[in-house]
């Protein structure tokens, strides 16, 4: 470093890697690849991290006309699925200098007020799930760089869309319950006006279906455990056989159908099978755990992230949706 300087510069880096500033610039600026080999620009980073060199942002993005901040918009933070969305694509965000704002729609769906005197000047790019799409119209976040996710990719407002597979999900749960025996199903339903709730009600239609004799009911119940609870009390008073799976949307509802069977009489999972989706935490605090889809939300947080960036650098992002996979735990067991 030079004598006196009280912060590395990029030419110190340089001395440093036994390479040109411009060689610096374009691997600390992610621009290294077809360009620089990847031996050297691993002698960069690392250099730059010996010195603990950090370029100088605000200059930088003057000169490129970006702001690199990036804003995530999502549903209320009722779970912590969203929470870990951020954390996965603030991880890659930060790999490649940029930050990110995240912005909870404040009914969880629907409209929600600007953040910003302007959310195009103060922003580079949007990534918005589609449970709060409503929220885009407001901060004009449509008019910007915008990645979808859980949207449909057919409609989807966004330059890339990036997806859980919920329909192979949902076909998971239909095949684990159906190889248990179960002929008689109560689909709970998130009471939410979203495509990846419809994709699976219309995946576990589609599956029992195809096999003669099932049975298929569905309630709908917000997104919480009382209302869970009190939709599931009702399913089960109704005149008829009772089922004997229940097929929650997520988590938080299975919670609540837990509650309901209890308040009925019923074991779980003796006289009444249960299953969720998301993988929550929640999901090994009740008793039984609860048998349920595992969604990797960080993995899902990077995706997303990536594909914003590749929008940003007039990339063609990744394509295919992000595996999910059933883990079965105790909540799930042949019928009576």
């Amino acid at each position: 470093m030079a004598r006196g300087s009280t912060r590395p510069t990029s030419r110190d880096v340089a001395q440093a890697a036994g390479v040109s500033q411009a060689a610096v610039s374009l691997v600390l600026g992610d621009k290294w690849r077809g360009r620089v080999s990847e031996p050297t620009a691993q002698r960069v980073r690392e250099a730059a991290q010996d010195l603990g060199y950090r370029p100088n942002l605000a200059a930088r993005n003057l000169r490129l006309g970006r702001t690199r901040t990036v804003l995530l918009v999502v549903p209320a933070l009722t779970t912590e699925f969203f929470a870990e969305v951020y954390t996965g694509a603030a991880r890659v965000a930060g790999e490649h200098g940029f930050g990110v704002v995240l912005y909870p729609s404040p009914e969880g769906v629907g409209p929600a007020r600007d953040p910003f005197a302007s959310a195009q000047a103060a922003l580079d790019g949007v990534i918005a799930s589609s449970m709060a799409a409503d929220a885009l119209s407001a901060i004009r976040g449509d008019q910007l760089p915008l990645v979808m996710l859980d949207s449909d990719p057919e409609g989807s407002l966004g330059a890339a869309t990036v997806n859980l597979d919920i329909a192979d999900g949902i076909r998971q749960v239909a095949e684990h319950l159906l190889a248990l025996g179960h002929r008689r199903f109560l689909h709970l339903a998130a009471d939410v006006p979203s495509w990846t709730f419809e994709v699976r009600a219309r995946e576990l239609a589609a599956r029992l279906a195809a096999t003669p004799g099932n049975e298929l009911s569905t309630v709908r119940a917000p997104i919480s455990i009382d209302g869970a609870r009190t939709a599931t009390e009702a399913a089960l008073r109704a005149p008829g056989l009772r089922p004997t799976a229940l097929v929650c949307d997520d988590d938080k509802l299975a919670a609540g159908a837990y509650k309901a069977a209890r308040r009925a009489g019923l074991r779980v999972p003796d006289d009444l099978s249960v299953t969720g989706l998301d993988d929550l935490g929640l999901a090994t605090a009740i008793d039984p755990e609860l048998t349920t889809v595992r969604l990797d939300a960080e993995a899902f947080g990077e995706r997303g992230m990536r594909a914003l960036l590749a929008v940003l650098d007039g990339r063609t992002p990744e394509e295919g949706d992000l595996p999910v996979s059933l883990v079965v735990r105790g909540s799930t067991a042949p019928p009576r």
